[in-house]
């Protein structure tokens, strides 16, 4: 189907079907909705408010919600960009008064017009979100009833706009954050990085300020590995659209265990505003992008891939993988289980929901570990908690004791308990 929706800049998120939602933008009352089983596209019923680059993501109880998004060329049309919520279910938008996008605003240099970009949301417990950045200030927002908001105080001395926010270890809580800059463009980057541990909604958080990047970068892109390592790559240390100026040329890997940050080999084409990376099922990382400015110099209408340390030995050779040999189901509830059997000992497992990275933000990829298996017959269970295993399609890899991860078996997490 034609959507006759302009979708460039939308917020982005997937349902629990592995939908993608496609919200606003150039286009910003139309939403669009991509369904992979058919390839094909759905008009959804347009928004309330007109939206660019507002954060989007799926909720614990399925419904889709977004908030901000005054990217508007119409300076009469930005401003006051509170959520709004779908449900696919009565196939409506609702206004939710009670989830003001006031607290999450930055400090841009450019007003409002960035101020309330690219939310830095995780869907959380009963329906829950909790926004990390990339203001300065950090708060839980609430989708029952009318709405409503907490605040959860700081996250670091000033704001982080298209910096990194990782839900590494969703049953744990912890999100990782990393660079992003005071304001959207020409104001300079950071280095830094904070680990935020979440636990009940509307409870504070804790925050721990982490050992600083190598390099200051802003609209760089974080994605977790199987082994729970995060992978920074791109951005540029004083950011400007469209431009590729100093443009960071080593990603850099964060180590969850040591708690340090290792330069990886440089990649060939510059990745900053505008560039993508997402896990791939063998355990790569997909890395595309930057530009979309015309025929300006800066476009990259192209891709690299990246291969972690994790696939070869220590000579270079590609390491011996193990092999998920029978999965007793693709499809398991919250709180069910699964029956593993590899064809060679494995250590523990990883769930990684598929992601849906744009404009530095992906409120989809989040990871679950499960770091006590042995062996080569294995059973795991996925958390009861539907905003911690936030139903919808996932990547399960196998890992030995080398720290090798299979290729990836996908499995849809659902709603309702068992198989």
């Amino acid at each position: 189907m034609e959507t006759k929706h302009d979708m460039f800049c939308p917020g982005q998120s997937r349902d629990f079907n592995g939908r993608t939602f496609l919200s606003g933008g150039d286009d910003a009352s139309r939403v669009s909705i991509y369904e992979p089983d058919t390839d094909s596209w759905v008009v959804a019923p347009q928004m309330n408010l007109l939206r660019g680059y507002q954060a989007s993501t799926t909720i614990s109880d399925g419904r889709t919600f977004i908030i901000g998004g005054s990217w508007l060329n119409n300076p009469a049309d930005r401003g006051g960009k509170n959520a709004e919520i779908f449900d696919e279910t009565t196939n409506t938008w609702t206004l939710l008064p009670g989830c003001p996008v006031a607290p999450m605003l930055t400090n841009d240099n450019a007003g409002i017009y960035r101020a309330d970009n690219h939310g830095w949301i995780f869907a959380w417990s009963n329906s829950s979100i909790f926004q990390a950045g990339p203001s300065a200030a950090m708060n839980w927002y609430s989708a029952l009833g009318s709405g409503s908001v907490t605040p959860a105080g700081t996250r670091a001395s000033s704001d982080s706009m298209c910096g990194v926010a990782v839900l590494y270890d969703a049953a744990a809580g912890k999100i990782f954050t990393a660079g992003g800059a005071p304001s959207y463009e020409n104001a300079p980057a950071t280095n830094s990085a904070h680990l935020i541990t979440i636990t009940s909604p509307s409870t504070p958080p804790t925050v721990a300020t982490l050992p600083s990047m190598t390099y200051a970068r802003s609209f760089a892109n974080g994605v977790v590995l199987p082994d729970g390592k995060i992978f920074i790559i791109g951005g540029q240390p004083y950011p400007v659209t469209f431009t590729d100026t100093n443009a960071v040329m080593q990603p850099e890997l964060w180590d969850t265990v040591s708690n340090t940050f290792t330069v990886l080999p440089a990649h060939k084409i510059p990745r900053c505003y505008h560039s993508t990376a997402l896990l791939l099922l063998d355990g790569t990382v997909f890395t595309a992008g930057g530009g979309l400015c015309g025929n300006c110099a800066t476009n990259h209408l192209n891709a690299e891939i990246y291969s972690p340390g994790y696939l070869f030995n220590a000579d270079g050779t590609a390491a011996t993988r193990p092999v998920i040999t029978y999965l007793s189901s693709s499809m398991v509830g919250v709180g069910g289980t699964l029956n593993i059997v590899t064809d060679s000992p494995v250590v523990k497992f990883s769930l990684i929901r598929y992601g849906s990275a744009t404009h530095t933000v992906d409120t989809d990829q989040r990871r679950l570990a499960f770091d006590s298996a042995a062996g080569t017959v294995n059973t795991i269970t996925v958390p009861g908690d539907p905003g911690v295993a936030l139903p919808g399609y996932w990547m399960l890899f196998a890992i030995n004791g080398n720290g090798v991860p299979s290729v990836a078996k996908t499995v849809k997490i659902t709603v309702g308990g068992g198989y």
